[in-house]
């Protein structure tokens, strides 16, 4: 059923055609605008920061790199299939992975993590209007994509007790209901 309701659903939120794309400050709140963008980017954030050591820092690099090469690649004309579903189902595995605290190694969540990140990126090259500013805007959404995987560095951080942490993977679990809500809407 989550698989039909991901294939069928509507387009993420985020892709909705409207973005001007004219400026750095439209590419930097342009993940604001949408809430599947800012779940799959926190819990980026979330999952790094419980995994800690090297996925700390490689995760959300592996995020923001392959996210421009996937942007490139969508202003390049480039086709790649399910690019909302997928979209939606990073919200949800990374829920998934934030509310199990999983550990992984820090190549094999990066490959995944990168496989999101392409879509990500993707879905935006794509959607970019002829007339966008693309350089100036992929580095707003650069920035903003990384100040949102900083936010949830920064709360896993501060949240190494064991209350704490219990209230990070619950988050983990809001994105994973926020994700299954947006595949069905």
């Amino acid at each position: 059923m989550l698989a039909a309701a991901m294939l069928y659903g509507t387009p993420a939120m985020a892709h909705n055609g409207a973005e001007h794309a004219l400026s750095f400050a439209s590419g930097f709140a342009h993940p604001m605008t949408g809430l599947d963008h800012m779940l799959a980017m926190l819990t980026v954030g979330l999952w790094a920061g419980l995994n800690g050591g090297r996925a700390l820092w490689v995760w959300p690099l592996a995020f923001v790199g392959v996210m421009l090469v996937g942007g490139g690649m969508g202003m390049s004309g480039v086709h790649l299939p399910a690019v909302d579903a997928g979209i939606l189902a990073s919200v949800v595995i990374l829920g998934l992975l934030v509310l199990s605290a999983e550990r992984m190694p820090v190549a094999a969540g990066a490959v995944l993590i990168g496989v999101f990140a392409l879509l990500h990126g993707h879905a935006h090259g794509t959607e970019l209007p002829a007339t966008a500013a693309a350089s100036s805007y992929m580095a707003g959404f650069a920035v903003a994509t990384g100040m949102l995987h900083a936010a949830g560095l920064g709360a896993a951080y501060a949240g190494a007790g064991t209350t704490a942490r219990i209230a990070i993977r619950a988050a983990g679990g809001v994105a994973v209901a926020a994700g299954l809500v947006l595949a069905v809407i």
